[in-house]
């Protein structure tokens, strides 16, 4: 199945109106904060040197946009246009979805203007409004293949399969032990606001709650790895997405590391602390090699004469059965525009009849297309 043409402009407006609003946040807290090496620092989680204006945004909103971006991109050229639609409509509604009672909470109000909270609260409305537009139109706007030569929707290779299962999932596993971990750390008065938000935590007005944002992270890389392993459509555009978040997270996580001095002394760290840093190297190291092992182009499945799907790297190889094809013609099926079937006419070499001065046949057919 792929998009119709009227699903992918329509998908392509709403990434870009998605895109439009999380870059409207990013250029807000820019002209707020005056100097953008602030706003990255903050975006990194540095301790130090906040700045006075708390800005809007989190590290996960720069990467939001990407995606939007790259969704946008997608939805117009790519076989995988539905899948990548539906899966950007999802993710863009789990770290939306906490805004609608975080911003109009009374603890919000206290560090943000009434008229900024209700520039966000709109926002978050449309942006919710929008990621489920997504969804809907990468589920129903798709149609059949009008022939053999339309782009059929790819697959992870099995190799790229293995490494997002092993990586993705291991990556969400940790991240979920992180979160379950918190349930014996935390104070009994900031655990539920680790979810929710509430005044103890300093979270961006449209930023998503830290637990809620690792349970849903951390889920969908469990949701990739498992997927990925039977290399469903799907998983190639959900682990970009999911391998970005974690190749920004880890990087941060070791940006802090380093601008800590806590690498120099991991050896007299509690264990803790070098779990800790162990699992920012985790995250930027899964994300650094399953983002560009999916992004790799995928397989098409193709039926094969057994019923059997047959890989073929972009459609290419031994055409289906019954279906003409310019290469050499798989046993019972249809006459193609290669060799003919014996005795039949055809623009190759002529069958032999035995006469004087007929041509030998070809050794071995030429390869196929």
């Amino acid at each position: 199945m792929i998009l119709t043409r009227g699903a992918r402009i329509t998908g392509a407006v709403l990434c870009a109106v998605l895109a439009a609003l999380v870059a409207a946040w990013i250029v807000r807290d820019v002209r707020a904060l005056g100097d953008p090496a602030d706003l990255l620092r903050y975006w990194a989680g540095y301790t130090r040197g906040w700045p006075r204006t708390l800005p809007a945004t989190l590290q996960a909103d720069p990467v939001l946009f990407v995606v939007l971006v790259a969704a946008l991109i997608a939805a117009l050229r790519s076989p995988v246009a539905a899948s990548t639609l539906v899966v950007t409509g999802l993710v863009t509604l789990a770290l939306r979805l906490p805004g609608v009672w975080t911003i109009g909470s009374s603890w919000m109000g206290e560090r943000y203007s009434d008229e900024l909270r209700t520039r966000a609260l709109v926002g978050t409305f449309v942006a919710l409004a929008a990621g489920l537009a997504l969804v809907v139109i990468g589920s129903v706007g798709r149609r059949q293949p009008e022939d053999s030569y339309e782009p059929r929707p790819t697959r992870p290779g099995r190799g790229a399969g293995v490494t997002a299962f092993l990586l993705l999932g291991a990556s969400g596993a940790v991240m979920i032990a992180w979160e379950i971990r918190q349930l014996f750390t935390l104070p009994d008065e900031l655990y539920p606001a680790w979810f929710t938000g509430g005044k103890v935590l300093t979270i961006g007005l449209t930023a998503t709650p830290p637990g809620w944002s690792g349970v849903a992270i951390g889920v969908i890389c469990l949701v990739v790895a498992w997927t990925a392993l039977f290399r469903a459509v799907h998983a190639r555009p959900l682990g970009m997405i999911v391998a970005g978040l974690l190749l920004v997270s880890g990087g941060c996580g070791i940006a802090r590391t380093v601008h800590d001095a806590s690498l120099q002394h991991f050896g007299d760290a509690p264990l803790e602390q070098q779990l800790i840093m162990l699992t920012s190297f985790l995250f930027a190291l899964a994300g650094a090699v399953t983002l560009p092992v999916l992004a790799r182009r995928g397989f098409e499945r193709v039926e094969g004469q057994d019923g059997q799907g047959v890989q073929g790297y972009g459609g290419y190889g031994y055409p289906p059965a019954d279906t003409p094809g310019y290469g050499y013609p798989r046993p019972g099926a249809a006459p193609g525009y290669g060799y003919p079937q014996s005795g039949g006419p055809g623009y190759g070499y002529p069958q032999s009849r035995g006469g004087p001065g007929s041509p030998p046949p070809p050794a071995s057919p030429p390869p196929g297309w």
